[in-house]
């Protein structure tokens, strides 16, 4: 004769899976993010002073706006 345990849920590798897509998910998403700032601000640092000025910035805003 067999005995079940049915006061657990069937499936409980589930909610781990799920956990470690969404961790792997946000690692790729901060990756991306951190790229998109690292190419934003070496292309603001390679213009001019005066080509700054032209599209309303200054070297001290590259931080910021590279971060946003």
């Amino acid at each position: 004769m067999a005995a079940f345990d049915t006061t657990r849920p069937a499936y409980q590798a589930a909610p781990v899976a799920g956990n470690v897509k969404g961790f792997v998910a946000n690692l790729v998403s901060s990756i991306m993010n951190w790229n998109d700032a690292r190419v934003t601000h070496r292309a603001l640092s390679a213009l001019t002073d005066r080509e700054l000025d032209d599209i309303g910035l200054v070297r001290g805003d590259i931080d910021k706006v590279a971060t946003r």
